[in-house]
């Protein structure tokens, strides 16, 4: 399985930037997809997950800003990023728990992709 990640850049403090990351090969089905960033010299954190059952998470930092979705059909998850600040610069990374079978699941990192944001 290979997460292909798309969309990040360069913007303005209070603009918006849309990420994209898409699932290809042996997939069952997708349990939680999430998005996580890494800024330089941080941990890496979450920013945002989502379940099959469509139940949200979002870290306190972005609530009311960025929202995350899925299409089971595309085995896609996105994440609209608006009203960008400073601190959002970072590497976003999509994360999925993918199901080979039923009974069988394992997770899944795609390749970061940077948005920076300046002020």
């Amino acid at each position: 399985v290979q997460l292909q990640a798309s969309g990040g850049g360069l913007v303005q403090s209070g603009g918006s930037l849309g990420l994209s990351c898409v699932a290809s090969g042996n997939i069952f089905g997708i349990n939680t997809m999430s998005w996580h960033r890494q800024a330089p010299g941080k941990q890496r954190e979450l920013v945002a997950s989502i379940t099959r059952n469509g139940r949200l998470t979002y870290v306190d930092s972005v609530k009311g800003r960025f929202t995350i979705s899925r299409d089971d059909a595309r085995k896609t998850v996105a994440l609209q990023m608006n009203s960008l600040r400073p601190e959002d610069t970072a590497d976003y990374y999509c994360h999925m728990e993918v199901l080979h079978s039923a009974n069988y699941e394992y997770e899944y990192w795609g390749q970061g992709t940077e948005v920076t944001v300046s002020s």
